[in-house]
């Protein structure tokens, strides 16, 4: 059961459908003995019979050999086989040699570029004992990207290092699993890119969420076996020395991507929803840029008076249907992201660049652990979203917030939002809401440094875990139970955001400009907000004349 967001509930009402589903999959493939030096010498001595020829000429011989049949492979057959730098975006060269073929299934295309990878250092001791070492930096080597047509998974890539011990990567897209489901089950669906922006929702969520269970193993490992070892291995080892050395891989997971797809029923609901959030929440969550891609089409502007677009903060020209605005923030090797993909879609994803950092291994069998935790980071980052865009203060919270409280016998000074240290403070906090796992005091200290880079006097983390013992005693940070880790609640967010945008958007702007009339002819056309904020200054001009506070 997929838990639900408190932002897909708010909107639940303009939502025509939602559905979760598994994006990109990088699995790393390794031969054990090959990364050991004593398991590799005993797979050379299965493989010649000795290992008198274990040097450093028949390794370059067997890379160069690997090399000699690709490029023969790939001339007999009419394959293409390019040679890319290193900075060149490879699966985009790739999508412009997809067959055409509906039924094409097979080896299309090959891409030859440099990257790092284990090469084995060989030298003879006094006593003629081969003694293989590592190099300090992983050479720079050619790796092979063979890009396949499967039946089942669609278009997927394996990408080897021509050098013993030959490890590979094989990336695939769970979407085009899905979409293949769909279609041999005539569920109708509409795919642009990796993103289904029509059709039936609730039954590609239900198609998608068979790659969270257990199967899912079974079926990764089933389609790398599949490629591996007769169409990439069989150039460095023919299948007969591949049995009689026992090459076999073992797999890992290295990079996953789990997003969540919201189909609103308008195009200028979804617009007008978006951008308002992004307008809001971009200096609460502390985010540097926007970045904006214009597309061949825009979105139906059918949007009420007054609803106006946020700015754009970065501006590229891309080769998108429509207009794409991308919010991201890193932290560390994750990345949470939002964006607007199509005309109705607004799609959310949890990115594990390594999934190292999800800290349940990186085993193939815990991948099922890994899709829960980038689930639950996507439902926190749309729970923080909301709190942050929704937020709200409670009747008497201006008055009980300044005041001391008491936890146990130790007495604690209240949250004075006038203080500047308060302000960066909670600033701190709501932009650390959304990283994963929660945050320390040592990371709420620097953060706050760089939110108050002007203050002479450095914000050390001693002061950092005081004042967190005060949130927390204000019921609006809570400590992560056997850990050194906190994080901000809802409650929290939607408090210390409001009081913030009380202060920074309404009170002070008011105050700024309320005995100071502007001379000179108004402007044509005037911002909405900025004519709330006239009404405003002109209405609190009067009251204080009536309560005689000033001339």
């Amino acid at each position: 059961m997929k838990e639900d967001d408190d932002f897909s509930c708010y909107y639940r009402q303009m939502l025509e459908g939602r559905y979760d589903c598994i994006d990109r999959i990088v699995l790393n493939g390794y031969f054990p003995r090959g990364h050991s030096a004593g398991g590799f010498r005993s797979w050379w001595r299965e493989l010649t019979g000795s290992d008198d020829t274990l040097d450093q000429e028949h390794l370059l011989r067997m890379a160069g050999r690997f090399s000699r049949r690709v490029h023969a492979y790939a001339k007999a057959n009419g394959i293409p086989l390019i040679h890319c730098a290193g900075a060149e975006h490879k699966h985009q060269l790739a999508e412009t040699y997809l067959p055409q073929q509906p039924q094409f299934s097979g080896l299309f295309l090959i891409l030859v570029a440099k990257a790092p990878a284990l090469v084995w250092q060989v030298q003879r001791t006094k006593s003629n004992v081969p003694h293989l070492q590592r190099a300090k930096r992983q050479p720079y080597v050619n790796h092979y990207h063979f890009h396949f047509i499967d039946r089942v998974w669609g278009h997927l890539t394996v990408k080897m290092s021509g050098h013993p011990p030959f490890a590979l990567q094989v990336m695939l897209n769970a979407h085009e699993w899905v979409e293949r489901c769909a279609r041999k089950e005539t569920i109708s669906c509409c795919k642009e890119g990796n993103c289904f922006v029509g059709g039936s929702f609730q039954a590609l969520d239900q198609i998608a969420d068979a790659l969270c269970d257990n199967h899912t193993i079974g079926r990764l490992t089933e389609v790398c076996e599949r490629w591996v070892y007769s169409s990439c291995l069989c150039f460095a080892l023919d299948i007969e020395e591949q049995q009689r050395s026992r090459f076999r891989y073992q797999y890992s997971a290295y990079q996953l991507e789990y997003s969540r797809n919201l189909l609103f029923k308008s195009g200028a609901t979804l617009d007008a929803i978006y951008q308002g959030m992004l307008d809001r929440t971009r200096r609460l969550l502390d985010l540097d840029k926007l970045k904006t891609i214009f597309g061949w089409k825009h979105r139906p502007h059918r949007l009420h008076h007054g609803l106006a677009r946020a700015v754009r903060m970065e501006r590229i020209i891309d080769n998108s249907i429509h207009d794409v605005t991308v919010f991201k923030l890193h932290f560390g090797r994750l990345t949470l992201k939002i964006y607007d993909k199509g005309e109705r879609v607004l799609r959310i994803e949890a990115i594990a660049h390594n999934v190292k950092e999800l800290r349940c291994g990186k085993l193939l069998e815990n991948l099922p652990a890994m899709l829960a935790k980038l689930q639950r980071m996507t439902v926190d980052f749309l729970n923080v979203l909301h709190a942050a865009h929704a937020s709200f203060l409670q009747e008497s919270i201006l008055d009980t917030l300044p005041q001391p409280t008491l936890t146990g016998s130790r007495r604690l000074a209240g949250i004075d939002l006038q203080k500047s240290r308060i302000r960066s403070l909670s600033q701190a906090v709501i932009a650390l809401a959304p990283k994963p796992h929660g945050f320390t005091a040592k990371e709420l200290a620097e953060k706050v440094n760089l939110l108050s880079a002007a203050t002479p006097l450095p914000y050390t983390p001693r002061q950092a875990a005081y004042d967190l013992s005060k949130l927390r005693g204000k019921k609006l940070v809570e400590r992560i139970p056997n850990t050194r880790l906190y994080r901000i609640n809802t409650f929290g967010i939607r408090t210390l955001a409001g009081l913030l945008i009380l202060r920074e958007k309404v009170i002070r702007p008011v105050l700024a400009g309320i005995c100071k009339p502007r001379p000179g002819r108004p402007p044509k056309t005037i911002h909405p907000l900025d004519l709330h904020y006239q009404n405003l200054q002109r209405e609190m001009h009067r009251t204080l004349q009536d309560l005689a506070l000033v001339a």
